[in-house]
């Protein structure tokens, strides 16, 4: 636990250890647990059926198993090199250009990350410099706001519009100022499922065009996007692309959130200043997991049916819920759905998912945590990244409300 001068707790150790602790001053003063430890641990303790995290309840494809132990069984136990081994950086390339027609070359331009959110981290470290203002749609993900606040940046926040969280774009150019320095985008987008469309990009390309503002583009999602739409990289836009960091996670791809593994796409010149944090924050990620995806990635099916595999799964669930008293619009992109409850009660979403874990055993996420000023919608986050059954299981309960 770090303290400010200011706390004061009953503590049980040397003098000299009790003065280092009270003159102690936090780097992140304001942040407490996450929503996401909250509910877990609530959930956890009311033996909730859980459907408030981002990790599915089923296994990975046990061939990806194969080869991971396989790349163990050959020897790559030790380090690999530092942006993450050649062979799988040219893979990542050729899909990239495949998907979005935008070529990173392998050496310069890819490196492996321990996951998004370390991504993440480490290219606001590496750009964000102290003073320097970095817009966030809310709601948004919550490891941005930290990371720009422990490099001395101020977040400044931009409120999506309405219960389809629509970017104002009005509100955006109104809000960039001469110490802007970075923009952070999410699609698809976490928590509320929304997918930005070629009119955003372009609209963010328009705005940012004569700036010398960056982008953060965290596209964690890309292989989740349903009912025929398009994922729009920010790769695919050449303005966009010459002044962006793109962050992918195979953690989410491939049902495997634990093996914290992902990668970041830059031009070099922005990849410069990020291997530099890079290599003495992490140095170096999974090899034997590196070695298992160079195969994997060759057969195109494992990650481009994603979108088929989830939209299945959110219609499995969003027909099960048909006959309750929540509304919804199916989800765009992602495996979160927003229920929203307006016609249940006029309780505050963080009472009522509270409610939910303490008396019907069933645990979500309130999106008015993510908000400005905690804007509350009367809306939760439903995880649907779960076995069918359990799925069918929450829809009873949810049914009963």
């Amino acid at each position: 636990m770090v303290l400010s001068v200011h706390n004061f707790i009953t503590f049980k150790g040397s003098p000299k250890q009790a003065l280092l602790i009270s003159t102690l001053i936090s780097k992140l003063p304001h942040i407490q647990s996450s929503i996401f430890t909250i509910i877990g641990k609530m959930a956890r303790e009311h033996k909730a059926l859980n459907l408030s995290q981002g990790f599915p309840n089923f296994e990975t494809d046990p061939h990806l198993i194969e080869l991971v132990s396989e790349a163990m069984k050959q020897g790559a136990n030790q380090y690999a090199p530092m942006e993450g081994i050649y062979s799988l950086r040219e893979v990542i390339s050729a899909k990239i250009e495949q998907l979005y027609g935008k070529c990173y070359a392998p050496d310069k331009e890819i490196i492996m990350v321990a996951g998004a959110t370390q991504g993440i981290f480490t290219a606001i470290t590496a750009v964000v410099h102290k003073g320097d203002e970095v817009i966030i749609f809310k709601p948004a993900y919550d490891c941005y706001e930290p990371a720009i606040e422990i490099n001395g940046g101020i977040p400044v926040f931009i409120q999506m519009k309405g219960k389809d969280f629509k970017i104002d774009w009005d509100a955006f150019r109104a809000s960039i100022t001469n110490k802007t320095r970075l923009v952070i985008i999410n699609t698809p987008h976490n928590p509320t499922g929304s997918i930005l469309s070629a009119e955003d990009m372009k609209e963010l390309t328009d705005s940012l065009r004569d700036t010398d503002i960056l982008v953060l583009s965290d596209e964690v999602y890309e292989h989740m996007v349903f009912d025929g739409r398009s994922h729009e990289s920010v790769s695919k836009y050449p303005e966009l692309a010459e002044r962006s960091f793109v962050m992918a996670s195979f953690g989410k791809t491939f049902h495997v959130t634990g093996w914290k593994m992902g990668y970041c796409a830059a031009p070099a010149s922005l990849m410069a200043e990020f291997r530099k944090v890079h290599e003495f924050n992490v140095y170096a990620v999974n090899h034997p997991v590196q070695k298992a995806l160079v195969s994997y990635l060759q057969n195109e099916s494992n990650y481009l049916g994603l979108s088929a595999f989830f939209q299945r799964k959110r219609d499995l669930f969003l027909e099960a819920i048909a006959p309750s008293r929540f509304k919804f619009t199916p989800t765009r992109g992602t495996y979160f759905q927003l229920l929203d409850y307006s016609a249940i009660t006029d309780e505050g979403d963080v009472d009522f998912a509270a409610r939910l874990i303490k008396e019907k055993g069933l645990a979500s996420i309130p999106i008015s945590v993510f908000c400005v000023d905690q804007l509350d919608q009367k809306q939760l986050r439903f995880c649907f990244a779960k076995k069918d059954d359990t799925l069918l299981q929450a829809a009873e309960i949810i049914n009963n409300i």
